[in-house]
This record gives C-alpha cells, sequence and structure tokens, in this order.
C-alpha cells in the first residue's frame, strides 16, 4: 500500500472512531427523559427527586416515588411519563411502561411498583400502562 493510501485509510478510520466515540458520549442507555430525571425511583423525601428540568417531589406511597403531583395532562410530564388519575383523588406524572421491569431499576424488592393499564390517563393512552406504585 503506498503511503498516500495508507493515509486515507488511516484519516478514514480516525474520522469514523471519532464519529463512533462522539455517539457514545450521548448514549443514554435506552433511558427515557422521564427514567433519566429519576421519575419512579424510590425515595424518602424530596431531596431524593432533584431534578433541574421538572420540580419532582417524593410522592406519599409505599417507599416514596418520585414525581409530579397536580399535573393537567401529559404535556405536564417528562417524556416517557404520563399524568394518570390516582384513586386517591390527584393526577401524578407516572413512567409508562410495557412490562415491570421497567418501573423497578430504582427501587428495591419489597416496594416495587407495578406496570398496570388498570389506571385511569388524563390523556389517551395510546395503548400505555404505567408504573403504579404500592399503596
Amino acid at each position: 500500500m503506498t503511503h498516500a493510501r495508507l493515509f486515507v485509510v488511516s484519516l478514514a478510520v480516525l474520522g469514523l472512531s471519532s464519529l463512533l466515540g462522539a455517539c457514545g458520549d450521548d448514549d443514554d442507555g435506552g433511558l427515557s427523559e422521564a427514567q433519566r430525571y429519576g421519575v419512579g425511583a424510590a425515595c424518602g423525601d424530596d431531596d431524593d427527586c432533584y431534578s433541574k428540568d421538572f420540580a419532582l417531589t417524593c410522592l406519599a406511597f409505599k417507599g416514596g416515588y418520585c414525581g409530579l403531583e397536580g399535573c393537567a395532562g401529559n404535556e405536564d410530564c417528562p417524556a416517557g411519563s404520563a399524568c394518570v388519575e390516582h384513586d386517591d383523588g390527584q393526577n401524578y406524572c407516572f413512567l409508562i411502561c410495557t412490562d415491570k421491569s421497567q418501573c423497578n431499576p430504582t427501587r428495591p424488592p419489597e416496594i416495587e411498583a407495578n406496570c398496570s393499564a388498570n389506571i385511569t390517563f388524563v390523556d389517551q393512552s395510546n395503548g400505555f400502562k404505567a408504573c403504579v406504585p404500592p399503596s
């Protein structure tokens, strides 16, 4: 291989590795915005739910549940969560899910949330379920 060809190949490899490295920097592990902010996480108080972009609080469920209270619709919730009408008469932003494993990466087994379709969404559910904390 000539020096010129080797140089071009080296530049191509370097450019590709830089591009792939940049993609890795933005990798969020497949987490939704809501999961990155901590929606659904177990908590003991509001400080456990700090988020600079959303006013998450530690909701009063068994084991706590980082979320938002008083939403009027999904637009009030981080992407990946939805505004639900809970049976306690309040609206909350809860994580959306398709199975239980998505609800519990930040919750210990004794206070796992359930992925439930038996919940009332404020806006259309589009077939989603929500991670409902234990009572």
